[in-house]
């Protein structure tokens, strides 16, 4: 039987190689060079994100590297082919993308595109027989959201959102204060994650076309993913409010948005938004303590401390790489993917229900997300 690296991987991920073929072919595996042993990504779109952070996380990585790149400028090309040696045949565009499904050498797709993007290159990167990361919000609705997870499951390859913060060990700290109950119950969860983007007027996340909305989907994703983690359980409700001091620049999209969640336990959640503040943390409180970050979302280093004055401290390693590596063992392996599909369409079920919550006048809307088969916190 005939078997390349990358029909090898994905039969693997899918669980379908028999066990003497994957003992065989893990030792040729132990043979070949340390290039070899990695999995090839694709970065689709080359803007400021994949060039101070996708591509820099990659050189490190220690399960994939950068095999190729998409892009829409041809003057990127010869650039970013020269920096990290990539050669012509895994270049593409938005154009020839559909061709990268004859490239052995690019097993990942990374999309990293404008927001309303998302969900045809995802489709087009599952078609390929790729597997596919995207990055951050999922979607621009929950509708998106199912397409791609429906392609990809289709197609049998392996789907991760761009959720850096789950493989951060910050949140898992947190996460574990949590779940071992180190400080009680949690009581109340607070999440705050904004920047002021003044000074960019023509940038595309103030567009609504191309973003689908403005400081929820962008930022708020992380207020919402936190306060999820810092309860230890999805929400029942949510309600919402949306502040706008500066009409004049922010005319398409949501400057600023606070939002109140309930959830199962009996525990409370705030969270806060905006395109036009700073704020950047996390605090939990439990029945016996308190646990903070702060800051919580940036690429770090990040901070924490408790209510027993220890500090929360790790080194610090880029959360870019360790995502993509974490992704890469769960195809090779079958380890957890700490960023499903299911978690990107659980939040955009949530930010659909704080847009409508605030037309509807801050009205609480009811979420039903357990129905959905949607656990993951």
């Amino acid at each position: 039987m005939t078997m390349n690296r990358r029909t090898f991987n994905r039969k693997l991920a899918q669980g379908v190689v028999a066990t003497t073929l994957i003992g065989n072919m893990s030792l040729a595996y132990g043979l070949s060079d340390q290039k070899n042993k990695k999995l090839g990504i694709a970065l689709v779109g080359l803007g400021g994100y994949s060039r101070g952070q996708l591509a820099p996380g990659l050189e490190h990585a220690e399960h994939c590297y950068l095999a190729g790149i998409v892009t829409g400028t041809p003057s990127k090309e010869k650039v970013w082919m020269d920096r990290y040696g990539i050669p012509k045949a895994n270049v593409y565009n938005y154009e020839n993308f559909d061709d990268i499904a004859n490239n052995d050498s690019i097993d990942i797709v990374y999309v990293v595109l404008p927001n309303s993007m998302h969900a045809e290159f995802c489709i087009r990167a599952a078609k390929a027989g790729k597997h596919v990361i995207c990055e951050k919000p999922m979607a621009i609705s929950v509708a998106e959201c199912d397409a791609i997870i429906n392609a990809c499951e289709k197609a049998g390859v392996k789907l991760s959102v761009g959720y850096r913060m789950q493989s951060d060990p910050y949140t898992n700290e947190i996460k574990r204060y949590v779940k071992e109950k180190t400080f009680g119950d949690v009581k109340y969860v607070s999440s705050d994650a904004a920047y002021n983007s003044r000074g960019y007027p023509g940038q595309w996340r103030l567009n609504k076309k191309l973003a689908g909305g403005g400081a929820l989907l962008n930022m708020g994703v992380y207020a919402i993913q936190s306060n999820i983690y810092g309860a230890g359980q999805n929400p029942i409700s949510v309600a919402a409010q949306e502040f706008s001091t500066r009409p004049e620049y922010f005319k398409d999209t949501d400057e600023t948005i606070t939002a109140q969640m309930k959830f199962p336990n009996g525990a409370i959640g705030n969270m806060m938004t905006s395109h036009n503040v700073n704020a950047n943390r996390l605090f939990v409180s439990f029945t016996r303590g308190w646990a903070e970050l702060n800051p919580c979302h940036s690429y770090g280093p990040l901070a924490g401390r408790n209510s027993r004055g220890e500090a929360i401290k790790f080194p610090h390693r880029s959360q870019q790489m360790i995502q993509m590596d974490d992704f890469a063992k769960h195809i090779l392996t079958g380890s957890t993917n700490f960023a499903p599909g299911e978690m990107g369409k659980r939040d955009m079920i949530i930010a659909e229900a704080i847009y409508r919550s605030i037309k509807e006048g801050g009205k609480t809307i009811p979420l039903n997300l357990g129905e959905m088969g949607i656990v993951r916190v």
